[in-house]
């Protein structure tokens, strides 16, 4: 039997549970039939994540008198785009999905982007479930609805806010991350604690080693955690009009930052995002608004943990500021032409603003690219 937590996104019809623990996916029918409208799901998962976990999906349904079909997509940022969300719905059509089916995103948050995308719109609505795999999607992309695709023009950029039926974290999938990409999801673990849980950001400190090398119980708490967190910000604020924002803590400048790469695994979206959150803190010290101890204390987690945050590693990308501008610019929390930042007056203090001196702004620019 699997040991597992449960985290419930309260939004009243549409509410649905997050299912924290270990043995999820090997269970995962008896937690998906309650929510599943016909005995039939599409699965949809990419060329990295199939050989890794499709199989005892399937035979978990297949045992339950569950019918499923299985796509598998290319891996990578670059998938998320309009060209494979046609190639996706088309499949889905061509094989007579209905309205009563439900798909099931099995990946992390590029799969769940898509696939929830996809449902969204895929006769004018099905149901989904979110079973994430990487430590990213299980903190954050996973929970709270938000799908979309990327374009030239910026990240996220087409989408629907559509929730999930229910999510299942199974911690025991991310046995199978790389360092690299695990560090990558941790980067929004750490998100959780800078806008408004310094305890749990000093407990991070403490025990980010632990977690990081693999232990179980400390993994579970970190996405519980996490995923309460975000719960609880969803259901007061489910289509970002206000508060929900505060999770776009480094997000402005490290979408930016993927834009001016073209999305490319030369820096992951997690990388960019924590790079995007010692920006924040720089900016908010350049305007006299945080403790540059705050800033430093970030920085040496981040350091402590192995999560490199200089782009000076990145070779060959002639970073410039105006560009990165250029792109923040085109980004979703954009009023009124006014650039929207998450600052900081310290850790676990986030808040909006859009009173960001232009010169403040550069001199961040510059010191971190390099310039």
């Amino acid at each position: 039997m699997s040991t597992y937590e449960t985290v419930h996104v309260n939004l009243g019809e549409r509410s649905y549970d997050v299912l924290v623990g270990e043995g999820l996916l090997a269970e995962v029918a008896q937690h998906i039939s309650p929510v599943l409208k016909q005995d039939r799901v599409f699965i949809v998962t990419d060329e990295n994540v199939a050989p890794l976990h499709l199989e005892i999906l399937e035979h978990c349904l297949d045992s339950a008198g569950i019918q499923c079909e299985t796509l598998i997509l290319p891996a990578g940022d670059q998938t998320k785009d309009f060209v494979y969300l046609q190639k996706l719905i088309g499949e889905f059509l061509t094989r007579k999905i209905e309205r009563s089916s439900t798909i099931i995103a099995l990946g992390g948050g590029v799969i769940g982007d898509l696939a929830g995308f996809a449902a969204s719109i895929t006769l004018r609505g099905v149901d989904y479930v979110q079973i994430p795999t990487t430590l990213l999607a299980q903190v954050d992309s996973s929970v709270g609805g938000k799908t979309a695709i990327n374009t030239p023009q910026g990240k996220n950029l087409i989408g629907m806010f559509h929730q999930p039926r229910l999510v299942l974290a199974d911690v025991t999938t991310l046995d199978t991350l790389s360092q690299r990409e695990f560090l990558a999801g941790y980067a929004e673990v750490v998100k959780y604690g800078l806008i408004n849980n310094p305890g749990f950001f000093r407990w991070l400190e403490k025990n980010g080693d632990a977690l990081r090398d693999g232990n179980r119980m400390d993994r579970i708490r970190a996405v519980v955690t996490s995923c309460q967190a975000k719960a609880d910000i969803v259901a007061t604020d489910e289509r970002e009009a206000g508060k929900r924002a505060l999770l776009n803590l480094g997000h402005t400048f490290g979408h930016a930052l993927e834009a001016e790469i073209g999305y490319t695994d030369m820096l992951l979206h997690g990388e960019a995002v924590a790079v995007g959150m010692k920006m924040a803190f720089d900016l908010s010290v350049r305007m006299g608004l945080c403790p540059a101890e705050d800033k430093a204390r970030v920085s040496r987690h981040f350091d402590a943990i192995g999560l490199d945050t200089d782009l000076d590693h990145i070779q060959g990308v002639p970073w410039q500021a105006e560009s990165l501008i250029d792109h923040m610019g085109r980004d979703k929390k954009v009023k009124d032409g006014r650039m929207t930042f998450v600052l900081v007056e310290g850790i676990g203090r986030a808040f909006l603003s859009q009173d960001v001196a232009r010169e403040d702004l550069m001199a961040t620019l510059e010191a971190s690219i390099g310039s």
